[in-house]
């Protein structure tokens, strides 16, 4: 089989899974912009820029967003340039890369704790034992984010860490250099508007659901006080009140 038609048999499939997962009920489309799959186990991306351009294309027509899996720089480069709403990870981030994906209004997702619980599960011990290599490249791409400007969501990663721990991103991420009133933007307007569920929830709003968590103290000024919950509304109806 020549290339192109390997090439275009690839896209058939990649459109036909992409419409199949939209057909299923799908509300965002998730892909795998890179994986250990290159020479030696090393992350190398899994899709030509056609690939999820096209894949991008048949999402969007169906009024869905695109996120993206990628911790390569090349794999961070082909999905901005495919034009996906958000990248997942980043760690080879650099400055170019967050810079065109501020100009292309890519979204980056850091996912933090998902690299200090995996280092963890692997002996380090967080504040006794040296940053390990994959927390000092997380840390130097997570500052580069900050200083490019990009749109920063939070979201952790969480069940490579226990579900109900999802607060730790929050805090990692001002331990990083974020400044609390920007995480909490993040956790709430910011996922909203970069996910198209802003006409619903994300804001203290007349029309939107009610979703309000109360917590004792100022998270704004302490990010720590949003473990502090005394109430948690959803929706109008209250769940929990201490």
């Amino acid at each position: 089989m020549c290339q192109g038609a390997a090439e275009a048999d690839g896209t058939d499939a990649l459109i036909k899974e992409v419409r199949t997962q939209i057909g299923k009920g799908a509300d965002v489309i998730k892909l795998y912009g890179d994986y250990y799959w290159g020479i030696n186990n090393e992350a190398a991306p899994t899709f030509t820029l056609d690939e999820l351009k096209k894949a991008v294309e048949v999402a969007n027509g169906s009024g869905r967003i695109v996120a993206v899996h990628a911790v390569t720089e090349e794999g961070m480069r082909r999905a901005t340039q495919a034009g996906v709403t958000t990248i997942e990870h980043g760690d080879y981030g650099t400055p170019e890369i967050f810079a065109l994906m501020k100009k292309n209004n890519v979204a980056y997702c850091p996912t933090l704790s998902a690299t200090e619980a995996i280092a963890q599960y692997h002996g380090w011990k967080k504040g006794i034992d040296p940053d390990p290599e994959s927390v000092q490249r997380k840390k130097k791409s997570f500052t580069a984010a900050l200083q490019s400007g990009v749109t920063i969501c939070m979201g952790g990663d969480v069940g490579v860490f226990p579900h109900g721990d999802n607060a730790r991103e929050m805090e990692m991420m001002v331990e990083y250099g974020m400044k609390p009133i920007d995480v909490l933007r993040s956790a709430t307007s910011v996922n909203a508007d970069v996910f198209q569920i802003n006409k619903i929830v994300g804001r203290i709003k007349a029309g939107l659901y009610a979703d309000i968590l109360v917590v004792q103290g100022d998270p704004s000024a302490n990010i720590d006080a949003i473990r502090a919950i005394k109430m948690v509304m959803k929706n109008g109806e209250i769940y929990v009140e201490k």
